[in-house]
């Protein structure tokens, strides 16, 4: 029900966009997020002069062979500030996040910040997460219509969270919570410009 929701908003809000006016609007994708098998994609609107407002959205629903399966979607609404001009050159901003996710049986032998993701590749995670962070990210103009935007964010997110003993198994191990701090968004933005 709340995946619907926030889906229509984000439907709503990129169907508001297309009548705005050029050069405010932008759409774009994270190549990043393709690689990994997270379709996405992003409506950007100038809010004032050098200010843009972003609202972003991926989507993984896929299962992968050997019972791995990565399942999520993220909402990833962001406010930026370019000093120079907007889609163009630096920016910096602030971002919220959330989302829910179904993951297991996926090997990433590697700790970071405090977070263990060893433990995904013999249990099971499912449940919601939600966070705030701070972003830097620069605009490279391409031509009249294209750009290409790379984005790091940093910040915390608080996940709750079930935890199964596989992949397909139904029966749960715990429940629990967690506070992640690090990267929050890594991007690199394919930008059509309206």
């Amino acid at each position: 029900m709340v995946t619907r929701k926030l889906l229509a908003t984000f439907i709503v809000m990129l169907s508001a966009t297309v009548s705005l006016m050029a050069q405010t609007t932008v759409i774009k994708t994270n190549l990043l997020y393709d690689l990994t098998a997270n379709a996405n994609v992003a409506v950007e609107t100038a809010v004032a002069p050098k200010w843009t407002f972003d609202m972003s959205a991926n989507l993984n629903l896929w299962k992968f062979s050997g019972g791995k399966q990565w399942r999520n979607y993220v909402l990833q609404p962001e406010m930026r500030y370019w000093f120079c001009n907007r889609f163009a050159g630096h920016f910096v901003g602030g971002h919220l996040l959330g989302g829910q996710y179904n993951i297991g049986n996926v090997d990433l032998d590697f700790k970071m910040l405090g977070t263990d993701f060893s433990k995904l590749k013999d249990t099971r995670y499912q449940g919601w997460f939600a966070g705030a962070g701070v972003v830097y990210g620069y605009d490279w103009i391409l031509s009249r219509h294209w750009n290409l935007e790379a984005e790091i964010g940093l910040g915390w997110t608080y996940t709750r969270y079930d935890r199964y003993p596989c992949a397909v198994c139904g029966t749960k191990l715990e429940s629990g919570h967690h506070n992640y701090f690090g990267p929050t968004k890594l991007a690199v933005n394919l930008v059509y410009v309206f």
